[in-house]
Parts: C-alpha cells; structure tokens; sequence
C-alpha cells in the first residue's frame, strides 16, 4: 500500500510520451469521450470516467495490440499538513498515473511505447482504501481504451503495492478482461493481515510508549476523523523521536505508560521494547540503512548484537505506524466499526522465535517475560463483528494465479512485507500441485498426460549481507544509499521492463520460458529467481 506523497504522483495533464511534451488537455466531463492528441507518431489521451475518476493513456503508431493497466499505490485520503514532516505536506489528489516511476521517471513508459505497447492508468475517484472503486475504474478504462484502439487484443494488469491489490482482484474476479498480471510490492494479502499488521505495531506502542495513541475506534464525523488520524501520527513521530533519542542510555519516553515506566524501573531499556513491539508485529529487523551485521567504530561486534535490530525497527515503524494511523481509520470509516481485534492474540508466542536469536538485544528471557507480562495486562482491541464481516467484500482475495504473472518483493520490505508474496507462492504451489495430480488423474483414461503449465515467476529483491554507512558519532547514517531488497517499491526502470517483458512473452508463447533464462534476465537487473529461497509467513497467520 504504497503511500503516494509528493514524489508519486504524475497528472494525465502531465504525461509526456516520447516527444516529449504535454498534448493532452484538460480532462473531459464525466463518461465522456477521452481527449487525445498526436505528435510524433504517439497518441495521448485523457478523461474522466463515470464516477469522475481521471485516466490516461498512451500508444504509438506501432501499437501491437497489447495494453499495460497500470494502477497506482496507495495514496492518503487525507490532507496532511508540513508540520507532520517528513510525512507531510501532502495534498489529496486522484490525478492519473499511466505507469511506474511516471511522477519523476518517464523511461518505463518510454520504452513499452516505443517497443510498440499501449500504457494506462486511472487515479481513481477515492483514494486510500480503493479496491472496488479500483476495480470498477480499470473495467471501464478497459473498454475505454479498447474503443480507441480497436486492434486491442492483450491486457496486461500491473500495479505496486495496493495497486496490486487492484490488478490481483481484476484478475480474478473479470479474468477474460486479462490475459498476464504483474504485482510489484503487493499489498495484495491475504484477508486481514495488512490490519493486523499495522494494528499490532500501533497497540505494542499504545500499551508500552503512549497511552494516548489511538489504534481504532475513529470518530465517523469526517472532520473529527481527519484531526483524531493527524494528531495519531504527530504522536507515533514524537514517540520515535524520544526513542531515537534514548538507544544509547536505554531512556524511555515521558509518555510511557504505567507498564512501560515499570519496565523503565526494572532496568529494562526502551530499545528492548522496542524490538519487543516489532518482533510481535513481525517488522523487519532490517532496514534501509541497518543491515544487522555491521557496527560503528569501536562497537563492530556489540552493535549488531546489542542495538541494531531496535535501530531498524525505529526506521521500519516510522513508516508502519504512520501507515497504520491512515489504513485502519479508512477501514473503520468503510466497514462502519472497528475492524482491529487483538482479544486472542498470543503475543508470547508471537516472539517465541525471536528470544533467542535476539537474546542480547531484547535483554534476556527474564526482561521478555516481563515486557510480555506488561502486554498482557493491557487492555486488548475488540473489532466489531459487523465491520470483520464486510472486509472480504471490500478487499478479499483468493490467492489463485490464472493468467502468466510475475511478483516483485523486497526481502525487507517494512510496508508490505514480504510475506504477502511468500503466501502467494505458498497458495501457487498447492495450485500446482492439484493441477499436476489432476493431469495424472486424466492420463490414466487418455493414455496422454499433459502437463501443467507454470504460471507464477517469483522475482526477489533480496537484502544484502551489509549496506550501513555510520556518521563519525557512530549513529547509522541515514542520508547514506539505502540497502539493497529493503524499502518499499524501491525498483528500479529497468526491473519494471525486465517483468513486463516476462508477462508480454509468456501471454504470446503460452508458457515462462525455463528456469536458465530467467535467473539471467533477473540478474542483469539485480534481482533473484529464487525457487529455494523463502520468507517467513505472516506472524498473524501462524
């Protein structure tokens, strides 16, 4: 669910195809024809579809009848103000955007048109948890561009973060409107994990750093929801400002709550805990500028050990907590309750895994059990039934691959972990395995098998072995390259190309081609085809 701030966000009055230049005018009336313009040989054009949503596309004199449906992540359904920095100042809009990178790189769209493909994009008429407006947008820009360029025959729905969410569920619920699917950082999850996720990560800060921080139960009256959302993020940077402050000395926030100043008179240091809410929450111990194995001058080897993995979890929950303060307010504001329930939720058994391995950051088994004692004397979350039972009709997907589809995922993605994709590839190969006992089953009355046929490409940007970079104080330097496989949608022109010709070929010849050429396509640009390597699943759906 990517966020769309000031840098991802590209207006159809803003698409420049190869020559260029702007050509396309204001955006028509609603479920008007679109306005178009050609130059050069290329074809622009913009509109509003029925709901009021904006759209563009773009095609070139060589158009070769096959179409890129591109739908944009996740972008705040609220204002945000400049003094939320660096989260904001953001301005809602619902401008187009045709394809990745569109905002500040224009070279992937570039290049498909020039090759001779058709981009598209809708901004959609809401933002923030869109699906089913989503759905109902790409259906009609479909048929849109279908209707301008009639020698249409392949549509290929690509999308990053929520935005795969959107292709995923177009795929699956109109597959003959698809013929290949690609999904970038998917946000595309399995149910609620996404909720429980964030939810996790915002209640561990709720019960041990802020009382006061709000993890759901939003006022309905749109005004009041809005300040209630801002005032939950200024908290959630205020908190990681004073833990940030306190890695060293171990100092706790003034906000902490009872339990927390408890823990403080134990002698239990904030980054402890802090690593405590992540390990929980199952944010990545590795971020874009800690990778977990490298240490300062003069603390090469206690670092790692002692302080890195809370280090990370600092950078990752800046954008978890932010995340979760606009994501589970929309979803209370669309299902009509609260929609984060951790009644049940067996934290203990959350962190099983991770006490031992992070022994020495988390200060020992007795400090876990004693910060698992204070969590558990937290009063839980209650969801409203009512509100649980309208999430699968809002954002509900089944998981099947269909049509020929690549998924990109960072190893260490803190946004849309990835998890999500490990549970894809878990659901493919249960998929395949039926259809492959199936095709047996049929052999044995046609005398003939017929083999199925690989439909999933798993590409992994994996994180590096190490990447940090430290300021002469000793503190990771945050200006400094981020690391490879960690941050969200971090890819790059030419990993966006290298998919989207895997899809293109697979739809024309019917299948992925072997194994060889797919690890080398994916490693000229700096990503894995990996069938051994795997992440772990959801900590909520263990």
């Amino acid at each position: 669910m990517k966020i769309s701030l000031k840098s991802r966000i590209v207006s159809a009055l803003a698409v420049t195809a190869l020559a260029g230049t702007v050509v396309v005018g204001a955006p028509t009336a609603a479920n008007a024809a679109p306005q178009c313009a050609t130059a050069s040989f290329v074809t622009q054009c913009g509109g509003v579809g029925a709901d009021g949503a904006p759209y563009a596309f773009i095609a070139a004199a060589n158009f070769n009848g096959t179409v890129f449906l591109y739908s944009h992540g996740v972008r705040p359904a609220i204002d945000i103000p400049a003094t939320l920095a660096p989260v904001g100042p953001y301005t809602k809009t619902n401008a187009a955007e045709p394809g990745p990178l569109a905002a500040s790189d224009m070279s992937v769209i570039n290049k498909l048109v020039a090759a001779g493909y058709g981009v598209a994009g809708s901004g959609f008429s809401r933002q923030g948890v869109n699906a089913t407006e989503a759905l109902a947008a790409n259906k009609e820009l479909i048929a849109t561009f279908k209707t301008k360029f009639p020698t249409t025959k392949t549509v290929i729905a690509w999308g990053e973060s929520l935005g795969a969410m959107h292709s995923q569920m177009l795929a699956e619920k109109n597959p003959e409107l698809v013929d290949g699917v690609i999904l970038a950082c998917p946000a595309a999850n399995p149910q609620d994990a996404l909720i429980a996720y964030f939810g996790d990560a915002l209640w561990g800060f709720k019960a041990l750093f802020d009382p006061s921080i709000k993890v759901g139960g939003y006022s309905t009256d749109a005004a009041t929801r809005q300040g209630e959302q801002l005032a939950n993020i200024g908290k959630v940077l205020t908190v990681l400002g004073k833990l940030s402050a306190g890695l060293s000395s171990g100092a706790w926030p003034d906000t902490a709550s009872p339990a927390g100043k408890a823990l403080q008179a134990a002698g239990i240091p904030s980054r402890s805990a802090l690593l405590l809410v992540g390990s929980m929450a199952g944010i990545p111990t590795r971020s874009k500028h800690v990778d977990g194995t490298s240490g300062p001058a003069g603390a090469a080897e206690t670092y790692p050990l002692a302080v890195a993995p809370a280090v990370a979890i600092l950078e990752n929950m800046g954008t978890v907590g932010v995340a979760g303060s606009l994501l589970i307010a929309d979803g209370e504001l669309l299902t009509g309750g609260k929609v984060f329930d951790n009644s049940k939720t067996d934290y203990a058994a959350r962190v099983a895994s991770d006490r031992d391995i992070y022994s020495f950051a988390f200060s020992g088994n007795s400090a876990v059990d004693a910060m698992l004692g204070a969590l558990a004397a937290t009063p839980r979350e209650t969801a409203d039934a009512a509100a649980v039972a309208k999430i699968p009709g809002l954002i509900g997907l089944k998981g099947t691959i269909a049509k020929p589809t690549v998924i990109m995922a960072a190893e260490s993605d803190e946004y849309t972990p990835a998890s999500i994709a490990q549970w894809y590839i878990d659901g493919y190969d249960a998929q395949f395995a039926a259809a492959k006992d199936a095709a047996i089953a049929a052999a044995k009355s046609s005398r003939s098998y017929q083999a199925p046929v690989n439909k999933l490409v798993m590409l992994w940007a994996k994180t590096a072995p190490k990447y940090s970079k430290f300021t002469a104080a000793g503190s990771p330097d945050l200006g400094a390259t981020i690391g490879a496989g960690t941050g969200h949608c971090n890819y790059t022109s030419a990993q966006y190309i290298a998919a989207a010709k895997m899809v293109a070929g697979a739809v024309n010849t019917g299948k992925f081609p072997n194994q060889g050429p797919i690890v080398t396509a994916a490693k000229k640009v700096g990503l894995s085809y990996d069938k051994k390597f795997r992440v772990p699943t959801f900590k909520s759906l263990a």
